[in-house]
């Protein structure tokens, strides 16, 4: 099974049970189209949480999960990952990707240059941010038409100097 992590719990909302999500998915709210998540709390086997109802609030979602009654029970799931199955996730149209596909992936320049391989992504104001690790770490702009994907030869083209 490979995870997908679509966001974490940042903290309880209000007294009543709901949390806020930081939320990792482009519109943030589109965590809400999966009705079950998986969270790892500590000390504990994985879990599944059900999605009572949310909505986005600021840059933010906040949502009720069944069982999560409380500020107390809210305080408790803070932090956690919320994942799902990659099995669970749409398929892309064509020349679309999810960034937990693109992990592990080998970044070359224009030039040929190996600059490393793909570690994470970061999400910045302007823009997504891949953070290559290969000799040195470099943070490569990854936003749309910025990419040329090769997953069948492991491998994603930049217009990036190997010196910057």
């Amino acid at each position: 099974m490979t995870r997908v992590v679509l966001g974490r719990i940042a903290g309880p909302f209000g007294v009543r049970g709901w949390i806020k999500i930081a939320s990792y998915t482009d519109p943030p709210e589109q965590i809400l189209d999966f009705p079950r998540w998986r969270a790892d709390l500590p000390g504990q086997a994985s879990r599944e949480l059900r999605l009572v109802e949310g909505r986005r609030h600021g840059k933010s979602v906040v949502a009720k999960l069944e069982g999560i009654d409380d500020r107390d029970a809210a305080i408790a799931h803070a932090k956690s990952e919320l994942w799902i199955d990659r099995q669970e996730l749409p398929a892309l149209k064509e020349g679309e990707h999810y960034r937990a596909d693109l992990i592990g992936l080998e970044v070359v320049n224009l030039a040929g240059e190996l600059l490393g391989r793909v570690d994470h992504f970061l999400d910045m104001p302007a823009s997504p941010v891949m953070v290559v690790v290969g000799e040195r770490e470099r943070w490569l702009p990854a936003g749309p038409g910025s990419l040329r994907v090769d997953r069948e030869r492991g491998r994603i083209t930049v217009d990036w100097d190997a010196e910057f």
